[in-house]
């Protein structure tokens, strides 16, 4: 699998990817420098970048056979991202944000909510609750953020520096919910955090998914 921007002579390569195979329910964290292209990786297996050539398969579904339409529902019900964004709803509260991401995948609204506190109080974030994003730090956004990736348990959960904004004592709250409510879920993570990769039983440089003598791009 391979993606570059640009055209022509003037393409730039971002991403080349020989073969990335996880089994279900497995666990691993990319590394790399900037602009090695984990974060576009990442956006290509949540099927939000449609790469320039190549396959990406959840289970036997080819992603890139359906629709953008077909990949929005899709990730709804089956993937969860952590962006180094956060893609937060600014007019939501965190409680709501939450909320709101089970509701797409079609749990009830209830249960949902139920849901929702949970995590928050697990992540400290009890009392914040009812805050927007825009009254929060960035650590707690980013803590926001880890929730609802996961609060659906999906079976795929992409999860892009989700540690990179949080003091030790954060970053192992969020590391032990990460990998707590992925047990059942194929969990993916790319990082230049050590807490986060000393964590892993498994550890891929993105130079290494080139393929041999390629390096990364």
């Amino acid at each position: 699998m391979r993606h570059t921007y640009g055209k022509a002579a003037r393409a730039h390569p971002a991403v080349t990817v020989s073969e990335l195979s996880v089994a279900s329910g497995g666990r691993i964290c990319l590394t790399g420098g900037s602009g090695s292209g984990k974060s576009t990786l990442l956006s290509i297996l949540a099927g939000l970048l449609v790469p320039t050539s190549g396959a990406v398969r959840l289970d036997a579904l080819d992603l890139f056979s359906l629709g953008e339409a077909q990949r929005d529902q899709l990730r709804a019900r089956r993937i969860g991202c952590v962006f180094q964004t956060f893609n937060l709803l600014q007019g939501l509260s965190a409680l709501e944000n939450l909320t709101l991401a089970q509701r797409f995948a079609g749990v009830a609204s209830a249960p949902a909510r139920a849901r929702a506190e949970q995590l928050l109080e697990q992540l400290g974030l009890g009392q914040r609750a009812s805050s927007r994003p825009s009254e929060l730090s960035v650590g707690e956004q980013q803590r926001v953020a880890i929730a609802r990736a996961v609060s659906n348990t999906p079976g795929l959960v992409l999860a892009d520096e989700p540690t990179a904004s949080l003091d030790d004592e954060n970053a192992k709250a969020a590391i032990d919910l990460l990998l707590d409510a992925c047990r059942e879920s194929t969990l993916i993570v790319a990082t230049h955090d050590q807490r986060l990769v000393s964590r892993f039983p498994s550890v891929r440089a993105m130079g290494e998914l080139a393929g041999p003598g390629r390096g990364s791009e």
